[in-house]
């Protein structure tokens, strides 16, 4: 078992010192790249974000990205201050100052911009909106299995804080990804409402019983890019897979389990609650929906 793992372990890559990161038009080198302290991203966690990989040159799954991205924009009710062949052209930008062929991530983040006053009211932020995109060489560490602690806290009901939104305020996940941490395990596992297992404080979470695939209803959870191509593949593929509400111990009993998400695709689940899934690695079917998404991925790029 690795002794520090997580789903979004890359390998160190020392060109991250001197990458150049866009902010509002500009690029700058990453130590000069600052937001002010009034902005609202940083005051209130007012904001939304994307994670894109990039594949020999361009970026997968873009469109649902950028699709993600506007709707969530839409949510929160913010102005982005450019269309999407703007956004699309701001990312372009920073990848081609950054030399970004293939192995790299980057972090699109639009906050509601600058705050005349430090307090919450929208109204506040009068100057047009924050837009950070932060490009890194980032090739995935995935790890042989990773092992889960649930914890108290829950990704909860859409009239709190949809967790449908990819928002900047994630105070709730942190504090999950701690607890976990002081159990001795390397992410979270989280229940939603009703007590049913839902997703972890990063990841979507998917648990295989004899040859099924299951995950969460989706309710309750980040409804991720990669989960959905998860279940379309399976779907095409022959392997029985069911958005359902299963309990701690369906989970237990599970012959294997892995998160996924746009950084490490598809990551084995080792070990729940001192409990080991099925072998406690990669098991077959995991395997074979890992393949089965590379090869999409390729597709999708070329």
């Amino acid at each position: 078992m690795d002794k520090e793992v997580n789903p979004h372990q890359a390998e160190d890559d020392d060109r991250n010192a001197s990458i150049l990161i866009y902010v509002n038009g500009e690029l700058k080198p990453r130590n000069e790249a600052q937001v002010s302290v009034y902005d609202s991203g940083f005051m209130l966690g007012d904001g939304i974000w994307e994670g894109m990989r990039l594949h020999n040159g361009k970026w997968a799954f873009l469109d649902e990205h950028i699709d993600r991205l506007f709707e969530a924009a839409l949510a929160i009710d913010l102005d982005i201050g450019m269309d999407r062949q703007g956004v699309i052209d701001a990312l372009e930008t920073t990848r081609q100052a950054n030399h970004m062929e293939t192995d790299s991530h980057a972090r699109l983040m639009i906050t509601r911009g600058v705050k005349n006053k430090p307090f919450q009211h929208p109204s506040l932020s009068r100057s047009g909106p924050t837009l950070v995109i932060i490009c890194e060489h980032s090739k995935p560490v995935v790890p042989s299995g990773i092992r889960l602690a649930t914890v108290a806290h829950q990704r909860g009901l859409p009239m709190t804080q949809d967790p449908k939104l990819n928002s900047h305020s994630k105070l709730n996940c942190i504090l999950a990804c701690i607890a976990a941490e002081k159990a001795g395990a390397d992410e979270a596992l989280m229940l939603d409402v009703h007590g049913f297992v839902n997703t972890t404080n990063s990841c979507n979470f998917f648990i295989v019983r004899k040859g099924a695939v299951w995950t969460s209803t989706g309710d309750y959870c980040m409804n991720g890019i990669t989960r959905q191509k998860v279940i379309d593949l399976c779907l095409s593929n022959g392997i029985p897979v069911s958005e359902k509400n299963f309990s701690l111990v369906d989970t237990y009993g599970a012959d294997e389990a892995f998160l996924t998400g746009t950084f490490g695709a598809q990551t084995p689940v080792a070990q729940i609650d001192g409990r080991k899934i099925g072998d406690g690695c990669l098991g077959p079917v995991t395997a074979r929906i890992r393949e089965l998404y590379a090869e999409l991925v390729k597709r999708n790029v070329s």
